[in-house]
């Protein structure tokens, strides 16, 4: 598994974020090891609730373990495989979140942004993880693939009016959007 948890400072401003806003229904792009998962999760009310999409099954079954640990086992449900056609098939069945941390692969930040939006209750808060890039983002030299699709997102956030949007310079970048009610 690789070492690319969310850093311990990203982790207590996710908790405090789902503290203030208390959701009921928190969508996770990318478990990985369970970090987020356990930060997101223990904030949550008593009959909040945590879907994490986590496209492999052995790191799902990492955090699940985590999560049983930490006491949070019976708040998350994981669900396996491309997140992207995950979220197609909960909009589908008519399922809606009203948080989001989007922390799994750069070159779809766009499109996860594009479908939480569809699976997204009015006033929902959509959070995602190292859109700066170690600050390549604002060099135009820089064209790998994952950089450029950052760009794309940051962009998409900036200039969609159903958000209201901040990027933080909180350790790789952090956007935090709001959907307009």
């Amino acid at each position: 598994m690789p070492a690319i948890s969310v850093k311990p400072e990203v982790g207590r401003f996710l908790s405090l974020l789902v503290s203030i806003a208390k959701p009921r229904n928190i969508m996770e792009i990318g478990a990985l090891g369970g970090y987020s998962g356990i930060m997101l999760a223990s904030a949550l009310d008593k009959e909040g609730s945590l879907t994490s999409l986590e496209l492999e099954e052995a790191y799902a079954n990492v955090a699940k373990d985590n999560l049983n640990r930490a006491g949070l086992g019976d708040k998350v449900k994981y669900v396996i495989g491309p997140a992207l056609q995950n979220m197609d098939s909960l909009h589908s069945a008519g399922q809606q979140y009203d948080f989001f941390f989007i922390d799994a692969d750069k070159i779809n930040y766009p499109n996860y942004f594009q479908a939480a939006l569809k699976l997204a209750t009015p006033g929902a808060v959509i959070v995602a993880d190292n859109t700066l890039q170690g600050d390549n983002v604002f060099d135009e030299n820089v064209t790998t693939a994952h950089v450029t699709a950052i760009r794309e997102f940051n962009e998409q956030v900036a200039t969609d009016e159903r958000v209201e949007a901040m990027l933080l310079p909180l350790c790789d970048g952090l956007t935090i959007c709001r959907v307009k009610p």
